[in-house]
């Protein structure tokens, strides 16, 4: 049997990769934050897996240095729990975490789709349910016996429908068909105009085609959506409520599948979009599940979702009541700073 040297920092790095973001953060086996680094969206689906991997070493090195260990020879800790998005498929988590093995970070290394972290963020333990509604949409569920529901998550191609890359499409819509006469008026056209301080939502439009407006600053859009939905705009409103009534669904169908329905169970709802608190949306949310879901236990995680890559690699450690607490404090308190 092949000796494992001991890591460097006994403990666990944490990697929450979403579309928009990534964070990594050293967490030492009592549930101490060693170090904390932020980067850009993680994008196999375009670059490929194992480049995506290779793209989180600067994170890593800078984690390590905030830590106090600008170098390391051998393993820097002792167990790599990697929440990705994009990793929507079985095969395409372990296909990341072979990738995640060919690098000197981890004793031992899991890999699961970003939502899985979610859930453990909203959750004590391994049951319920969890909506991310970010960039994308997503939903997973959970039960103690390792039993799952998930979804492909791929977009249109399998039925997907919101989250803020889409709403923001779908207000660009309305709003072009708006002006240009092939749809109803809506406020939503000169309320996005008047935010990128352009003279149409067409010129909105025009100028991303071009490059003169960066196409990632279309998300912006969201926060306008929702100033035109509470001003009343019925076709603001309907999208707000289209998103609604899906993320109800998805976590209704969750619940189905692992007959949670007929006992208390927590729904977790996460991700940009829900983690604004958006009173349209939310309450949206809450009436509908209480209609469908009676005995559903909605909560809104507005945490860093580092924590719950945090939270499932300290369970693979053995779940240390008192690491998992402190780790769970600090990220709930606001942005930690390292230890």
């Amino acid at each position: 049997m092949t000796h494992q040297p001991e890591p460097l920092l006994p403990g666990v790095l944490a990697i929450d990769a979403g579309n928009s973001k990534t964070d990594v953060a050293l967490i030492g086996a009592d549930g101490t934050v060693r170090g904390t680094a932020r980067g850009g969206g993680f994008a196999p689906q375009k670059i490929g897996g194992a480049a995506a991997v290779a793209g989180l070493a600067p994170l890593v090195e800078e984690a390590a240095r905030a830590a106090g260990h600008p170098s390391w020879s051998g393993r820097l800790t002792t167990h790599v729990s990697a929440c990705l998005a994009n990793a929507d498929l079985p095969v395409e988590e372990e296909a990341l975490r072979a990738a995640l093995e060919s690098h000197p970070w981890g004793v031992s290394n899991t890999v699961v789709n970003d939502t899985f972290g979610l859930l453990r963020a909203g959750t004590d333990g391994p049951r319920g349910v969890a909506v991310v509604c970010g960039a994308g949409i997503n939903c997973v569920g959970l039960l103690p016996d390792g039993r799952t529901a998930r979804f492909p998550a791929l977009g249109e191609l399998t039925g997907d429908w919101g989250g803020g890359a889409s709403l923001a499409g779908h207000s660009m819509w309305h709003a072009v068909r708006a002006e240009d006469g092939r749809g109803g008026p809506t406020a939503l056209a000169r309320a996005i105009a008047e935010h990128y301080g352009l003279p149409s939502a067409g010129a909105v439009a025009e100028a991303v085609h071009l490059g003169h407006l960066p196409a990632a600053r279309l998300h912006e859009i969201v926060r306008v959506l929702f100033a035109v939905a509470d001003a009343g705009d019925p076709t603001a409103l309907e999208l707000v409520d289209r998103q609604a009534d899906e993320i109800v669904r998805l976590a209704v169908v969750a619940l189905t599948r692992l007959h949670l329905l007929d006992a208390p169970a927590p729904v977790v709802l996460g991700g940009g979009v829900l983690a604004s608190r958006q009173p349209l949306l939310l309450d949206n949310v809450t009436a509908r599940l209480a209609r469908a879901a009676p005995l559903a236990e909605p909560r809104v995680v507005v945490a860093p979702p580092v924590l719950g890559a945090a939270l499932l690699g300290l369970d693979h450690l053995g779940g240390d009541a008192r690491a998992q607490a402190r780790v769970r404090e600090a990220y709930e308190a606001g942005r930690p700073v390292a230890a």
